[in-house]
């Protein structure tokens, strides 16, 4: 689950880690008051105007801005608020449809005054699933692409492996300052820094924390001036007060609509609708999509309750998809009989009527005799297969 920028500080805060103040805006009268508090707050006229929305590159897009006065604000602010933003990555990049601004943060300059005594710095945490550690991707680079950092000069993107059973340890906060060129104040702020940004990775069992720009300000403070959170999904019942902070809007319209009725579905850009139970097999089934000539429109995990009502809500799901030639259905039946999920796909078949793409049908597992009997019977245009070769087969010559 992705964290807007404003959502993501105020996590860090929680655990200390310094941050470019700011307020949220929703509208220009919500931002006219932010902008005061801002002004109040820092002692200056001079604010960041930062477009929400959950993709990078927003400065590229214009949807980040920075304003000198009261009037300025107004502007700036009506122009990026309603704003359909394009970013590299939003839908589709800059020649996509973009994302619609809802939100903005009027933030503070933290770069003034001594502007040119500042420096930018990148820094991520993840896991390192090759080593099994998280790990803390750190730059003198700040402020740029980090991809392309790493591929033009890969020698100054650093990596700090952090041991799960010891934790992250002093000498690498330190090490960490030192290959940053920091010295004196700087360097004791930012071993600070890292250290209370590390335990808010952890605390907050985030799988992505990416701060791009760090800063060492003119009086040597280190602040988070951009800050990018994505949560494990699966540790969110540990954080209900992040749970509640989803934003849904910013999410894929049929991906909400799935999750809410137990479906784990990705939108793909292919042709061959999947419906499938368990996530191997619905790798395993993408692979014979592509090796058939197709290519996955979706990857959608039915789980282990496969019923009529959860298939019906699967095919309406999949059938949205302009772009989806054929469905291929590959069912195995563990936990839910095959002959139950057959009754499914006949009963979800005929109460949503005219399907105009073919519909290939796989079962196997228990009562996959009676399943395919089931299928073969029903009268309706729906191919059934034994074999994933013979699944994806009828793929090739159908989509093909």
């Amino acid at each position: 689950m992705n964290l807007h920028e404003y959502q993501g500080k105020e996590l860090l805060a929680k655990y200390g880690v310094a941050i470019q103040e700011g307020f949220i805006a929703h509208n220009l009268e919500e931002a006219k008051a932010a902008y005061k508090k801002v002004e109040e707050k820092s002692g200056s006229p001079v604010a960041i105007v930062k477009a929400q929305i959950h993709a990078g590159g927003r400065g590229k897009g214009g949807g980040v801005k920075l304003v000198k006065n009261a009037a300025e604000l107004e502007e700036v602010a009506g122009g990026i608020l309603g704003m359909m933003l394009k970013t590299p990555q939003t839908p589709g990049g800059l020649e996509g449809p973009g994302k619609l601004v809802r939100k903005i943060l009027v933030a503070e300059d933290s770069y003034t005054p001594e502007f040119d005594q500042c420096k930018e710095f990148y820094m991520s945490i993840m896991m390192d699933r090759a080593e099994k550690k998280n790990v803390i991707i750190y730059s003198t680079e700040g402020g740029m692409d980090i991809e392309e950092v790493a591929e033009k000069t890969p020698d100054l993107v650093h990596k700090e492996h952090i041991d799960p059973t010891l934790g992250l340890l002093p000498f690498q906060t330190r090490k960490i300052a030192f290959n940053l060129g920091l010295s004196g104040a700087a360097f004791k702020d930012m071993t600070k820094f890292i250290a209370k940004l590390y335990a808010a990775f952890v605390g907050a069992d985030a799988s992505l924390f990416e701060i791009n720009p760090v800063i060492k300000t003119g009086d040597d403070r280190i602040i988070a001036v951009d800050c990018k959170v994505s949560l494990d999904e699966n540790a969110l019942f540990r954080h209900p007060e992040l749970a509640k902070q989803r934003d849904t809007d910013e999410e894929d319209p049929t991906e909400v609509e799935a999750k809410a009725v137990g479906l784990n579905f990705v939108n793909l850009d292919g042709n061959v609708g999947c419906m499938v139970n368990g996530a191997g097999l619905a790798m395993a089934t993408m692979d014979i999509i592509k090796l058939s000539g197709g290519s996955p429109a979706n990857f959608l995990d039915v789980g282990g309750t496969a019923d009529a009502e959860r298939v019906e809500k699967a095919f309406r799901i999949i059938l949205r998809d302009e772009n989806v030639k054929a469905i291929l259905i590959n069912i195995f039946g563990g936990i839910v009989r095959c002959d139950r999920v057959a009754n499914g796909v006949v009963e979800a078949y005929k109460n949503i009527g005219d399907i105009k793409v073919p519909i290939i049908v796989r079962l196997q597992g228990t009562n996959a005799d009676i399943a395919k009997k089931i299928i073969d019977e029903s009268g309706l245009e729906v191919h059934s297969a034994v074999l994933l070769k013979e699944a994806a087969e009828l793929v090739e010559k159908l989509v093909g």
